[in-house]
């Protein structure tokens, strides 16, 4: 099932997300939905503050980028609980995009090499796992979601102000991409 994105300013993509365990409700059919969703969003990644879930949960397909990036082939996996331990090399700039802020693409600075503890769809937990390059990019941003960060947090300021009135259209509904949105609720004058 199609679930709707949390548009930017949504108070749920602020949220760090909680640490769940095998007994979540509805788990499985959770993450099926997710994948469903990124794909008919055309994403690459999906983090649960996405879909309006402040939760510990991200899942990643890198397919789309295999023919610059030889090792997105086949990499799809699911993240819970996820934590970083380390990011290592020098920082370097790549073009993102989101889907909670559509229409808006700009380069942010990364590591390229990180090491990451997680449990997968199965719980089964992996410890110190190295991703390199095009794959620790994506995991990077979706690991943001889960802290509550999106990416235009970390861009310079200059860039914020330059976005602003294109962050206002999204965050009131006046820019409406082809899929679904969740956006903020409007408060009431008294």
């Amino acid at each position: 099932m199609m679930l709707p994105i949390t548009a930017y300013g949504h108070p749920t993509l602020k949220k760090k997300g909680e640490e769940i365990d095998e007994n979540y409700p509805d788990l499985k059919e959770l993450i099926e939905n997710m994948f469903e969703t990124m794909y008919e969003s055309n994403g690459v990644g999906l983090a649960a503050q996405q879909v309006n879930r402040a939760i510990r949960l991200f899942l990643v397909d890198a397919t789309p980028f295999e023919p610059d990036y030889p090792e997105a082939k086949d990499f799809k996996k699911v993240f819970i609980n996820a934590q970083m331990i380390s990011q290592q090399g020098e920082e370097w700039e790549f073009e993102e995009g989101c889907l909670s802020v559509p229409g808006i693409n700009e380069y942010v600075s990364r590591k390229p090499v990180i090491y990451m503890s997680y449990y997968d769809e199965n719980f089964i937990f992996h410890e110190k796992e190295k991703f390199e390059g095009i794959q620790a990019r994506i995991m990077q941003h979706e690991y943001d979601h889960t802290d509550g960060i999106v990416f235009i947090e970390r861009l310079p300021n200059f860039k914020k102000v330059l976005l602003k009135r294109k962050l206002n259209d999204i965050t009131t509904g006046k820019f409406k991409p082809a899929y679904k949105m969740l956006y903020p609720r409007k408060k009431k004058m008294h």
